[in-house]
């Protein structure tokens, strides 16, 4: 009997180390894959795009429109397109755009550009009217913009304006309705949860703290914001009307109106559209290919000739200017944090590294510092502009040229330049600072959790949030807080040669437009970043140079990982997207959050502005 069991139980030892050499040599043939597939992603050269007489180039743009890309995490990156998280913002760098209209319009291959602006993310106004110039230029070669969506919302309207023809699918419509802002207000719900923050700050328009005080937008908060929206909002409904031909007032007539307007169309809001003058032609994806296969020609798969910008820039050879006079150009996108930061933050240590680098090169005659940030840490900001001040006492110009927004600390540190360009449309100004720090002193007694010890003085704590804050310590910290605003005015009377008793009316956290910046004398000229370039050669005094944008380099081990994900990336055909559209919105969600959290100012100062109106 015990030789069967002995039998019987090696029977089972031999199955078990055929099943544990089975399972161990199939990992090993899985990770063989791999390496062979990551091998042989760097020698599968993909297929290129041949560019063909009568080609349209496409300028399908996707994600959010930057003068900085991220660096992005390579294995969420080729996760995101494993599963088909195409919803996912991205981002589409500006000059990248650029430069592909303006090669691509006097390119004779090129027969005329097509909007797709389905995937388009967020987008200033000033970026979206860069690249409208740049199509009207476009267009005067004799070459047509066309533009065809599904669906037209806002942002996407505004520069589908600029195409000679606009095509709408019968299903679709045009969304425009106005420019707001609108918070969620948290005073309620503190109280109930016994949470209690303390605010400190200086400027009665400083609204980033507004939602912890109250529940409601303050009467002079609400004022400065109708003013600038209403700025925007004309500069923005008045391009649309002279870009379709349209008489004055017909955005807001259309919204106003539309009940009526839509009943007269039997609620259909694609014939509405036409019949306002919006878009010129209605038309399902058959006859849009049939249409744009006779505005260029058909090629092998029975669609129109078409080339991506993306791949169309590949084909075009580098043109640095031969001069060796250079005007650099550095991009401070983000939010302004301490340290070393990655690309799409502005770190003081890394914009410090890369001022240093531009004074210190013999080649480099002026800077241009292209801000687009509402601001973040105080002493970071002041880090930068000492940095920035030694630039110029080495005879080099810096010029500041504003994006979308540069305000609150955005602005502290161009308020010292020898010129600041700004678009009409820039939002800037926010001059004030403040702090928030929560204790939960209360919320945990309710929980029956106490706190309790000693120490050798009142502040002995120190920032201790599960106790109530030491009134010794609140008073120090709104005195830090209002010298770091006598500090933000001092340093725009000096920089911007203002009085400094009519500092204060243009302080307490305003917020402006571009155009009322220069009014206040706060922004020198309206104009782009190319005007901003031209300013600063002038101050420099060289005639011929070329333009160079510096950059933090990436390291190899980044370069090594992303080159690996997307040619994995293109390998792989996902077949299916688990919730692409909720993960998607999530992710947008939780962006605001995800920059709150970054904040890391060393005595919790910030000046920030954070604004969101389309």
């Amino acid at each position: 009997m015990k030789g069967l069991f002995r039998a019987i139980f090696a029977v089972f030892r031999f199955l078990a180390r055929l099943l544990s050499i089975l399972r161990s040599t199939l990992f090993n043939l899985l990770l063989l894959a791999c390496i062979l597939l990551i091998i042989s992603s760097f020698f599968t050269t993909t297929k290129e795009s041949v560019l063909r007489d009568r080609s349209a180039l496409v300028l399908a743009i996707s994600g959010n429109i930057v003068e900085e890309k991220r660096i992005t995490d390579p294995i969420n990156e080729l996760l995101s397109e494993s599963i088909g998280l195409k919803d996912i913002p991205r981002e589409t760098l500006l000059q990248d755009v650029v430069d592909a209209i303006r090669a691509a319009a006097i390119d004779p291959r090129i027969s005329c550009l097509v909007l797709n602006l389905e995937n388009m993310g967020k987008a200033g106004i000033d970026q979206l009217q860069t690249i409208g110039n740049e199509l009207n230029e476009f267009k005067k070669h004799g070459k047509k913009v066309i533009a065809a969506e599904d669906f037209f919302t806002q942002k996407k309207y505004y520069l589908a304006s600029y195409a000679d023809t606009i095509i709408l699918n019968p299903m679709g419509g045009v969304d425009l309705h106005g420019f707001g802002v609108y918070s969620l207000y948290f005073k309620d719900a503190l109280d109930k949860l016994r949470v209690h923050y303390h605010i400190f700050r200086v400027g009665q328009y400083k609204s980033a703290v507004e939602p912890l005080m109250g529940n409601a937008m303050s009467p002079e908060v609400r004022d400065q914001n109708q003013q600038w929206l209403s700025s925007l909002w004309q500069t923005f409904s008045a391009d649309i009307c002279k870009n379709r031909s349209l008489p004055a007032g017909a955005v807001d007539d259309y919204i106003n109106t539309i009940p009526q307007k839509l009943a007269e169309a039997d609620g259909d809001t694609a014939v509405l559209a036409k019949a306002r003058g919006l878009v010129d032609e209605l038309k399902t994806h058959g006859e849009l290919r049939d249409y744009l296969i006779e505005m260029t020609a058909t090629d092998a798969a029975t669609d129109y000739r078409q080339i991506s910008y993306r791949d169309y820039l590949k084909t075009l050879s580098s043109s640095e200017g031969g001069s060796k006079d250079k005007i650099g150009i550095i991009v401070a996108e983000g939010t302004i944090l301490n340290g070393d930061q990655p690309a799409g933050a502005i770190g003081s240590d890394s914009l410090a590294t890369l001022i240093r680098e531009a004074r210190t090169d013999s080649q480099v005659k002026a800077v241009v510092l292209r801000i687009n940030s509402g601001g973040g840490s105080v002493f970071a900001s002041e880090a930068i502009r000492q940095e920035l001040l030694e630039l110029k006492k080495s005879g080099k110009p810096y010029v500041v040229s504003m994006g979308t927004v540069a305000a609150s600390g955005g602005y502290w540190i161009a308020a010292q330049a020898d010129e600041i360009w700004a678009a009409p449309t820039t939002i800037t100004g926010s001059i004030g600072i403040f702090g928030a720090i929560p204790t939960f002193e209360d919320s945990l007694d309710s929980l029956g959790i106490h706190h309790d010890g000693t120490g050798t003085s009142t502040l002995a704590a120190g920032l201790d949030l599960t106790q109530p804050l030491p009134p010794m310590l609140a008073k120090t910290i709104q005195l830090s807080v209002e010298r770091g605003y006598r500090q933000f005015l001092s340093i725009v009377s000096e920089g911007r040669k203002l009085d400094p008793s009519a500092m204060d009316s243009i302080g307490q956290g305003r917020v402006f437009d571009g155009k009322k910046a220069q009014q206040l004398g706060l922004v020198d000229k309206l104009g782009s970043l190319q005007d901003a370039v031209g300013a600063a050669a002038r101050i420099a005094g060289v005639t011929s140079y070329s333009t160079e944008y510096l950059r933090k380099p990436m390291s190899i081990k980044t370069k090594f990982l992303q080159q690996i994900s997307g040619h994995i990336a293109t390998m792989l055909n996902a077949s299916f997207s688990p919730g692409k559209d909720t993960l998607a919105r999530l992710y947008r969600l939780l962006s605001p959050i995800h920059q709150s959290l970054q904040l890391n100012d060393p005595q919790g100062i910030y000046a920030q502005c954070a604004i969101d109106y389309f």
